[in-house]
């Protein structure tokens, strides 16, 4: 993802390339191409310089691809018998306004060429801006680790770092680890270290946005938020900051998510929310690169987002000043409201190709968990303030959602949504204390239904004989009266006796054929058993109706008091309390 080796042999290293005679090799992969499109859009900056230091004989070259993948040409220079000779070769950033790059390709004769320092440098239109990071901790002690460990051992991304902010809201603690000294000892005062109580991934990262923007510097900050638990190519850090401060306005310019069971894979290249179907932008387009291998695949369009996701997110601190903080909804779709929030006051995002972290590949994450109250609750939250929620439209929306979930006999989750549409109902009373105790609640509401615990393998207690692994049909062609067609059979208890289904296979249209389903979980670590029940069935059926009914009734309500608290939910002062801070800055 470095370099690759196109013909013959080359070794190489983090900052040394050796290629032996007679080969070829490019930089155009995903870490090694310059991404020259977005440079363009954002920048005013007119062309790029290549430098490096070289020894041997044989061929630099830079070259450009178009939005259509075509190469050209841009730059070469041919070392003969260097020793250690700088080389500098220019391109214009010029003719990629809707996409392409540009690259390094190496190529020997008779001789060996080493390579070496090589560095993509362009003037700074003024004086650089501090970076600063923040990150956000919970119960990721080594992951975290991991992470400072890379910047520390990083000099240039530590040098382009004026601070480092890690809010630890966990009980197993980042300071607890026999490495958290030597990562203090290399960073020295660059690293500030907070204990809080757990305040959700929102609650974390707006205290390290807290505490670099109200600082001494604050004004003239780049906050560069970032998971705990991503494995960071360090030079991610140096890519956002250079683009930032030549931006000719302030942009916020995220980095993209690899996969980190699957290293080549991306995850996510650019998002683009769907408020009105309550989707948070996973879902790739003809255009995306999402899903597949950078090995195999280059970015050559230029793609623009709504938002990105805080795994890597670069947010100058005049958009904070103009903005506010984020919302205080403790987790998920914080960093989507806060994207668009910006959008709508004029600055734009831009998730920069060859920016890239390696996440968790939550494709392996199953949907039925105690985080859906928070999709549920916090999508319908940010549509209403965002002018997406539609009382009709949405409800509909949900309730069909909620009948899917039903006939899956995925019990806990249609409490769990009830639960979520509930609460937001209730208006903005319900985040009155960050979030802090609606996690345990959520927990214990969904633990009274058995489908919700992942079971060993060995542990499933279902007779063999009810669990034959059947394939699904494919997706119905009018899935709305098979739904009704499945629920009036559960009701009548017409189902087929048991089947066991892959995690890939559990479409609600063939779990509700059966009354037993023993169900693979998304993470392949387990199982979970769902059994029809009737009464309960009944039960959440009739309690989601009501819920619904009420959201159709009384949506527009509480679009209006959540719109109407927004100012005060999003101000320092709110978060001061909620961080138990004075006023004079007391910690």
């Amino acid at each position: 993802m470095y370099a690759q080796v196109k013909q013959g042999s080359a070794s190489q290293e983090r900052d040394r390339l050796s290629v032996e005679p007679h080969a070829f090799v490019t930089t155009n992969t995903y870490f090694g191409r310059f991404p020259a499109s977005y440079w363009q859009r954002c920048t005013e900056v007119a062309e790029v310089v290549v430098e490096a230091v070289v020894t041997g004989s044989g061929r630099l070259l830079i070259t450009a691809s178009d939005i259509w993948g075509d190469v050209r040409g841009i730059d070469a220079h041919t070392a003969t018998g260097a020793k250690a000779e700088m080389v500098r070769l220019t391109a214009p950033i010029d003719r990629f306004v809707d996409g392409g790059a540009l690259w390094l390709d190496v190529q020997t004769d008779d001789e060996t060429l080493v390579v070496e320092q090589v560095r993509w440098t362009v003037a700074a239109p003024r004086a650089l801006r501090p970076v600063s990071i923040a990150i956000c901790t919970h119960n990721r002690a080594d992951y975290c680790l991991d992470t400072l460990t890379e910047l520390a051992e990083d000099p240039d991304a530590l040098g382009a770092v004026a601070a480092v902010h890690v809010t630890d809201q966990g009980n197993d603690a980042v300071e607890s680890r026999d490495r958290f000294a030597v990562v203090k000892q290399a960073m020295g005062d660059k690293l500030h270290y907070i204990r809080q109580p757990n305040l959700g991934g929102a609650g974390g990262f707006t205290r390290g946005m807290y505490e670099i923007v109200e600082g001494e510097r604050g004004a003239e900050s780049y906050v560069l938020l970032m998971d705990d638990d991503v494995k960071l190519e360090s030079d991610t850090v140096v890519r956002l900051m250079a683009i930032a401060n030549c931006a000719t306005q302030p942009i916020l310019v995220g980095g993209q998510s690899l996969q980190e069971l699957h290293p080549d894979r991306l995850w996510v290249d650019a998002e683009v929310a769907d408020l009105p179907k309550l989707k948070p932008g996973l879902t790739p387009t003809e255009e995306s690169m999402s899903g597949r291998s950078m090995l195999e695949h280059s970015q050559e369009l230029r793609r623009d987002a709504t938002h990105n996701a805080w795994w890597c997110c670069l947010i100058p601190a005049e958009v904070v000043a103009k903005i506010g903080y984020p919302l205080p909804v403790f987790f998920q779709w914080d960093d989507i409201e806060y994207g668009l929030r910006a959008r709508a006051a004029g600055f734009v995002t831009f998730t920069l190709p060859g920016a890239g972290v390696w996440h968790q590949d939550l494709h392996w994450k199953d949907w039925d968990d105690w985080s859906r109250y928070f999709h549920f609750r916090n999508s319908l939250v940010v549509a209403a303030l965002h002018g997406a929620f539609s009382s009709s439209r949405t409800t509909a929306l949900l309730a069909k959602e909620f009948s899917e979930t039903l006939a899956a006999m995925q019990y806990g989750l249609a409490a769990t949504m009830i639960k979520a549409i509930q609460d937001f109902l209730r208006g903005p009373e319900v985040l009155s204390d960050g979030g802090a105790e609606i996690v345990p609640q959520v927990r214990k509401l969904r633990a009274e239904y058995a489908e919700t615990e992942t079971l060993k393998p060995s542990s499933v207690k279902v007779p063999a004989g009810e669990m034959p692994i059947v394939v699904p049909a494919p997706k119905p062609s009018k899935p709305t009266l098979v739904l009704l067609k499945r629920l009036v059979d559960q009701l009548r208890n017409g189902q087929e006796q048991g089947a066991a289904i892959r995690s890939h296979d559990q479409y609600w249209w063939h779990v509700a054929r059966f009354r037993t389903a023993v169900v693979t979980d998304s993470a392949q670590t387990g199982m979970r058993v769902r059994r029809f029940d009737r009464e309960l069935m009944v039960r959440l059926g009739r309690e989601g109706a009501k819920t619904l009914w009420r959201l159709r009734r009384e949506g527009d309500a509480a679009v209006r008091r959540w719109n109407d608290a927004q100012p005060r939910l999003v101000s320092k002062e709110n978060w001061e309390r909620l961080f138990e801070l004075d006023k004079n800055n007391n910690r």
